[in-house]
């Protein structure tokens, strides 16, 4: 019901004209950039997204779009396209990044920006926060105590129960190592392997290989960012100089290996209550010229390069909802505090399968 909802009104929104004003007021508005932010790309409605987005937006890499947004310089190839900047970002760097999202850039001639966690292409392991569900779902112990909470999976409903108690472990984790071994533990409890099985393992959903990264980064469609290198939620780890380590580490190994530095940083969940003062500092002492958080909004020249906002979406999301989104509508929406149930259902609806 509340993706009915969502659709019929971004319907509303588009076939009334709103999406078109709204388009038409931004690029009279003086300089702006939107950067949509997405994580997988095959299996939903990605390219329905991107066709939209490309007739009706000037889709750039995240790092020419800032560059032009901050200096006021455009490029002279575009001196008479008046469309807003847009940028497609893809955190994590899932394989079907590369199997899919880069074929779909080259054949579109659309620029595309993916945030990559080093830690997880070393390893190719699966990604902590597909944890709690693989790990529930496999589990061979019928009974047993999990970090002093007893679970037994006999029981209806303790199988969703025992994959939010995981994942809520793994997130607020203090450390990786902490994360890591409450990870080894609950394997353990659980009498599961650590590697998946095959029902278990979606090669889209693992992280793409150095190989595959390099392949991407000289296709000269697709740009990189740093992403931390194991992927913690930065405000919560305890220890300055590991929260440090994971910034400046993650920009020193993609240097390394893609053979030039990287620019841009995304903060992991990034919202705002992820980002403490010092971790943005930590970005700027890495040396970083900008980094984007997933705090709602389109971007002007005065918004903070350490801040820069995005919109979330998603694939399965229908093209009119990325459309209303793109123009900025669903800000309008979360304002609206005479009709929550429409704000309710978009928050929950627009939630995404990635970090």
């Amino acid at each position: 019901m509340s993706r009915r909802i969502l659709i019929m009104l971004a319907g509303f929104f588009y076939y009334s004209g709103l999406i078109a004003l709204a388009r038409r007021w931004t690029q009279r508005a003086g300089r702006r950039v939107a950067i949509l932010t997405y994580h997988s790309s095959v299996g939903g409605n990605f390219l329905q997204h991107l066709r939209y987005l490309r007739r009706h937006y000037r889709i750039m890499s995240l790092d020419a779009a800032l560059e032009e947004l901050y200096s006021g310089q455009k490029d002279p190839k575009y001196q008479n396209d008046r469309r807003t900047p847009l940028v497609i970002s893809l955190d994590d760097g899932y394989t079907d990044n590369y199997t899919y999202a880069m074929n779909v850039a080259r054949d579109y001639y659309i620029p595309l920006t993916i945030y990559l966690v080093p830690g997880y292409i070393e390893t190719h392991q699966r990604f902590w926060w597909f944890e709690g569900q693989s790990m529930a779902r496999r589990a061979r112990a019928r009974e047993f105590t999990l970090d002093k909470k007893h679970f037994n999976l006999e029981q209806e409903g303790a199988r969703p129960v025992l994959a939010q108690f995981i994942d809520d472990h793994a997130r607020f984790a203090t450390s990786v190592a902490q994360r890591e071994n409450f990870l080894s533990e609950a394997r353990a409890a659980l009498d599961v392997s650590s590697k998946a099985d095959k029902q278990d393992r979606d090669e889209d959903l693992l992280s793409v290989t150095w190989e595959q990264a390099l392949e991407m980064d000289k296709s000269g469609w697709i740009t990189f960012g740093a992403h931390t290198m194991h992927h913690p939620i930065l405000s919560y780890i305890t220890d300055t100089a590991e929260m440090r380590y994971e910034v400046t580490e993650c920009r020193r190994v993609l240097k390394n290996k893609l053979g030039h530095p990287v620019r841009s940083f995304a903060y992991p969940v990034g919202q705002a209550q992820h980002i403490s003062d010092a971790v943005v500092q930590a970005v700027k002492d890495a040396g970083y010229d900008w980094a984007v958080t997933t705090t709602y909004g389109i971007n002007t020249p005065t918004s903070d390069p350490y801040r820069l906002c995005r919109i979330e979406a998603d694939i399965d999301q229908h093209w009119l909802v990325v459309a209303a989104e793109a123009a900025g509508l669903w800000g309008f929406i979360s304002r609206l505090r005479w009709l929550p149930f429409i704000r309710n259902n978009f928050t929950n609806a627009r939630r995404v399968k990635g970090k």
